[in-house]
């Protein structure tokens, strides 16, 4: 140990005592680091104050009971992560320790993460999972009826697949009326999730000329990684927004994927995804030929009624002898023809007597009729009013007295 970093001198005092800086001391304690402990390590820990920079880079503690780690992982890597680190959760980091020079303290590089009691594809599956229901995208109220009877289906999936083949048969054996529209897109790997998503938002927003009536989306199974592409947020999400009715069909039945959840039905087989977008042909042609034979039937019954009443109408006495009535009215009519002098006469001599009856009340009230039994009337000339009384007159007014016949004399007052 006679070349140590941490030899000491052997004259201790003062002035012979070698002097380090700062940068010295942290790069002797870099170096010890790198000569002492493994150049890479799986540290088990529970995150806490975890953060992402601007940058993309994110730092957190590793913590246990008793200590306290600080660890960094950067973009690059964190990028590669399935799942979301948060506070609190337990995980496997793999990594480095090294020393950071400018805060002169050591932390942990981790390049990946694992949840610990958890695989990472299904603690991501569980996170996504959360957060897309709490937006509310797997709700009820949201999901679309599939077509009783759709012509045009849109089938996105891997040309190279056996789900294509199943759904297609599928299809044809139950519904041959089907015009199907492939889209071969990749079903797994890198950049699937972002293929599928597209496919559907185009599908969509060329409608009006393709004018499907629903879309079938999947694949065959596999492993959770293979079928990972249906947990991917940007297919869910062009699912939820899709205006075309949308059916998963991902995998075997055991499998269970984000898009049968936020889909408007899910199939547990590409084969019953066939099954559930059409109808059976057999089954609608029995349906039809039963409502064939109801309306038949219903008809027959319906003529029969009305032959009933018909015959029922035909043996009344109108149609026995549809003339009678004529004749009845054409009776009638020379009896109102014989009786109508008659009544004319009587209504006549009615009228007649009502005339004069009125005719003698109106010569009652004539305030002239009194001039006929020698009485007269006599008026004040400038004012033509009726003199009531000799108070009413004075001398020299000039005043007109009227007789019978509607003769006047006029005369000047002399003397009351």
């Amino acid at each position: 140990m006679k070349d140590s970093l941490f030899e000491q001198p052997k004259d201790t005092s003062p002035s012979k005592a070698k002097i380090y800086t700062v940068s010295q001391i942290t790069s002797l304690i870099k170096v010890s680091l790198e000569e002492t402990l493994p150049g890479r390590l799986t540290i088990t820990g529970e995150i806490s104050g975890f953060k992402r920079h601007s940058s993309g880079h994110c730092y957190f503690d590793l913590k246990d009971e008793d200590a306290v780690l600080p660890a960094v992982i950067w973009k690059s890597d964190f990028a590669k992560l399935k799942f979301k680190p948060e506070n609190g959760l337990a995980v496997l980091a793999k990594g480095h320790i090294d020393v950071y020079p400018p805060q002169g303290k050591y932390q942990f590089y981790a390049d990946t993460l694992a949840p610990a009691g958890m695989g990472a594809l299904q603690l991501a599956f569980e996170q996504m999972k959360n957060k897309l229901a709490a937006e509310g995208l797997f709700d009820e109220a949201h999901k679309k009826p599939l077509p009783k009877f759709p012509f045009k289906i849109g089938v996105l999936t891997s040309k190279s697949g056996a789900a294509l083949h199943d759904i297609v048969d599928s299809i044809y054996n139950r519904w041959p009326a089907a015009k199907l529209l492939f889209y071969d897109v990749p079903v797994q790997g890198e950049g699937a999730a972002e293929k599928i998503a597209s496919a559907i938002k185009n599908i969509n927003n060329r409608n009006a000329v393709l004018r499907l009536d629903v879309i079938i989306v999947g694949r065959g199974g596999g492993s959770m990684e293979d079928l990972w592409a249906f947990n991917e947020e940007a297919v869910a999400r062009a699912i939820y927004n899709s205006k075309i009715p949308v059916i998963s069909a991902v995998g075997h039945e055991v499998d269970f994927t984000i898009s049968d959840l936020v889909a408007d039905a899910r199939a547990s087989t590409p084969t019953k995804a066939g099954v559930i977008a059409v109808p059976d042909i057999k089954e609608v042609l029995n349906r039809i030929d039963s409502a064939g034979k109801r309306i038949k039937a219903d008809a027959e019954s319906a003529i029969k009624l009305s032959a009933q009443k018909l015959k029922t109408i035909l043996a009344a006495v109108l149609f026995r002898n549809p003339l009678l009535i004529v004749q009845n009215r054409e009776q009638l009519l020379d009896e109102i023809e014989n009786n109508l002098p008659q009544k004319a006469d009587r209504l006549l001599s009615a009228v007649k007597l009502q005339i004069e009856t009125l005719a003698a009340k109106l010569t009652a009230c004539n305030p002239k009729s009194v001039l006929n039994r020698g009485y007269s009337i006599t008026k004040i000339a400038v004012t033509g009013k009726i003199a009531k009384s000799v108070a009413e007159i004075n001398i020299n007014d000039i005043i007109i007295t009227e007789f019978k016949d509607e003769k006047m004399i006029e005369s000047r007052v002399t003397k009351k």
